[in-house]
């Protein structure tokens, strides 16, 4: 078993066939590198109960009972390993600060014969190489791809490679009305997830983003990405109004009342008490059509702020094409 810095496991994480988190489930779910696998060497139960006993009664002894936890745990993982690791295969796994947790599992697989990888200063390491990547990133060029909500965008973008999608890393759609019905990921994971995208562009030539405002639902882009997304290549996309509503329905169509009114709300006092009205008889109709367009033109439309597009670009078929050549350039 080989003890690894950090570093060298973020430049190499794809090569793993396995990643193993061997940290609690919550401690798991509040955050993680992002294809890792949570196999638990002491589940939260168990995990408070050693550390009860390590402080309060005796350390030897919470040691010897964290020891028979972590063997039972990690009997009833090895068959997950066996259906996805093939013998000599190459696994990765850290715990929170690279200490028994990892180790004593580490030390199992590396016996079976699995060539394994601790990580040196376990989770805590992985985040300090994601939080310094986020400071200094390295940055492809991007073609920044702006417009008026419901114009398709992040459809488009994913038809385009390099890419990066923002607003998909974020789980959210990034307006008032984009959260729903999405549950976004907690900071931390947030920067791993972006991160891990950035990683994988940054000896592209170019990258293709979709242009977002500094605050995505409650998560923050880094300040140095968000420059250079603004500082990319400008490209704006349209559509027609009815292609617009069609495909915001597809996606309001989820929306219950109590979000839709309490979005209303934060969106009153940019839009007239006619408006506001309207949008309520309409909804409460059941009439989307009319409930986004009048969103759309009335209030999206009118808070869009242009940012001097070099080039425009209707979401037709060609568009893919066309955006393409561009990248060429």
């Amino acid at each position: 078993m080989r003890l690894i810095e950090p570093e060298a496991f973020f430049e190499t994480y794809a090569q793993y066939d396995l990643i193993i988190d061997a940290r609690s489930p919550s401690e798991f779910a509040t955050s993680h590198f992002p294809t890792a696998h949570n196999l638990f060497a002491l589940d939260d139960a168990q995990r408070h109960e050693v550390g009860c006993v390590y402080k309060q009664e005796s350390k030897f002894y919470a040691k010897v009972l964290g020891a028979g936890y972590i063997c039972a745990n990690v009997s009833s993982h090895l068959s997950y390993v066996h259906a996805h690791v093939p013998p000599g295969g190459k696994i990765a796994l850290y715990c929170a600060r690279g200490g028994l947790r990892s180790a004593s599992f580490g030390l199992i697989l590396d016996q079976i014969g699995y060539r394994v990888d601790r990580i040196k200063h376990g989770y805590k390491g992985v985040r300090n190489v994601v939080v310094n990547l986020l400071e200094t990133p390295v940055l492809p060029p991007f073609i920044t791809l702006f417009g008026n909500t419901g114009c398709g965008k992040t459809e488009l973008l994913h038809d385009l490679s390099p890419m990066i999608d923002l607003e998909g890393l974020a789980g959210h759609k990034g307006s008032v009305f984009g959260g729903q019905p999405q549950t976004q990921p907690s900071t931390k994971m947030f920067q791993n997830l972006l991160a891990c995208a950035l990683k994988r562009v940054e000896n592209a030539p170019f990258c293709f983003i979709e242009g977002e405002s500094k605050r995505i639902g409650k998560l923050m882009l880094p300040s140095s990405l968000y420059r250079a997304m603004y500082q990319g290549k400008k490209i704006r996309i349209t559509a027609p109004l009815d292609e617009r509503v069609a495909r915001i329905k597809k996606e309001y169509e989820a929306i219950d009342a109590p979000f839709f009114y309490h979005a209303l709300d934060k969106i009153s006092r940019f839009i007239s008490k006619e408006t506001k009205q309207a949008l309520c008889i309409a909804f409460e109709a059941g009439d989307l059509d009319t409930t986004i367009a009048l969103l759309l033109v009335e209030y999206y439309d009118k808070t869009y702020k242009h940012h001097h597009e070099a080039i425009t670009l209707v979401n037709d078929a060609p568009c893919k094409e066309k955006l393409m050549a561009i990248s060429k350039e």
